[in-house]
């Protein structure tokens, strides 16, 4: 069985490696000429370039290898069943569930050092590569950064610190501005618990405001409310805003601890969380319907029909994923089940389909 256990990894790896390798250089030649009027229009180096895709590369590994091991094994074990290997196998015994074993410790260890490579590879690649496009070729100054699990901004008025920037509210939580004049004195500070963007304005929740004068005390004012004329506008704040996808797992689980802890809500952001976990995971149920779908007729399995089985199977489990984790971001479902409904239906399908398999 060890002979047959390498032949079948051994067809497997192959196809993955081979297959991973075109879509991300697919993936790189699409972006490659979406971008190429702004790096030439940038006057970019050829090593700006270069830098910036490479750094993409983690992301798009990240973002491709579930799909990639789906279509693996359905050309694995559809060039096995086209073949008469599966039906030579089964003929000396050897049970079908049995072929599948190697293939699903790949694909555990597949899982496992994906979920990895997105933690500590995958966050810092997609930032160096982002750096790369705005400041060294576009010539942008980052107005911000997000750091310590909060957002400094350097904007007009002097240097504002937010806890959380709620996009779909165009609301900024946790909010400090240190008011400078032209010599870099603070001259009035900005405390508020919230601030909303309403009728092309700022409105101020719960503010404190610190009048610093150059010579005296400090003057002190309260407001329940109060609508303060800041230069900035919500699009201006989001592009220091870290979104999930481009933090770690562990990075991601200490911001949720820290926004819980002063009270905000962080549902979104514990979606996330749980649909990192998922779709690492979710390599391994697409592997069995992968391998279910080119044994239901032995003889039928084809490089075309795998290839078609496998864009539509990965197109509706991510169509699933992403929209059962848009209800979980909204509060309709609970985060642990928007993030593991797509696992959850594919598993069941993974199992029936497994059921129908002659042995």
């Amino acid at each position: 069985m060890a002979i047959l256990d390498r032949y079948i990894l051994r067809e497997y790896l192959l196809l993955f490696g081979l297959i991973l390798a075109s879509i991300v250089s697919l993936y790189l030649v699409i972006d490659f000429f979406g971008k190429i009027r702004m790096f030439m229009s940038n006057a970019a180096t050829w090593s700006q370039v270069a830098r910036h895709f490479l750094y993409l590369i983690p992301l798009i590994v990240s973002q491709t290898t579930p799909a990639v091991i789906l279509l693996s094994t359905l050309i694995t074990f559809g060039n096995l069943a086209r073949h008469n290997e599966i039906t030579a196998l089964k003929s000396c015994g050897v049970s079908v569930y049995r072929l599948t074993v190697p293939v699903l410790a790949a694909g555990a260890v597949i899982s496992v050092a994906l979920f990895l490579f997105s933690e500590l590879v995958t966050p810092s690649a997609y930032r160096r590569a982002e750096e790369i496009r705005l400041v060294e070729v576009q010539k942008q100054t980052l107005p911000g950064a997000f750091k310590q699990d909060r957002i400094w901004y350097r904007g007009a008025w002097g240097i504002y610190n937010f806890r959380l920037f709620d996009a779909a509210a165009n609301a900024v939580n946790g909010v400090t501005i240190n008011v400078l004049d032209r010599d870099f004195r603070l001259v009035r500070r900005i405390d508020a618990e919230r601030a909303v963007w309403r009728d092309n304005r700022w409105e101020f929740v719960k503010v404190l405001i610190v009048n610093i004068p150059p010579e005296g005390f400090p003057v002190l004012e309260r407001y329940e409310r109060k609508v303060i004329d800041l230069p900035e506008r919500p699009e201006d704040f989001r592009t220091v805003q870290k979104d999930a996808d481009k933090m770690g797992f562990f990075e991601l689980r200490s911001y949720i601890g820290k926004l819980r802890a002063e009270g905000y809500d962080a549902t979104p952001y514990v979606v996330d969380l749980h649909g990192k976990v998922a779709g690492s995971l979710a390599g391994l149920i697409l592997i069995v319907i992968g391998v279910c779908f080119p044994l239901r007729t032995e003889r039928s399995g084809g490089l075309a029909q795998s290839i078609g089985a496998g864009i539509v199977l990965g197109f509706s489990y991510w169509l699933i994923f992403a929209f059962a984790l848009s209800l979980g971001r909204a509060g309709t479902i609970p985060p642990v089940l928007s993030a593991w409904t797509a696992n959850l239906l594919f598993a069941a399908g993974a199992v029936f389909l497994l059921r129908r398999v002659r042995t």
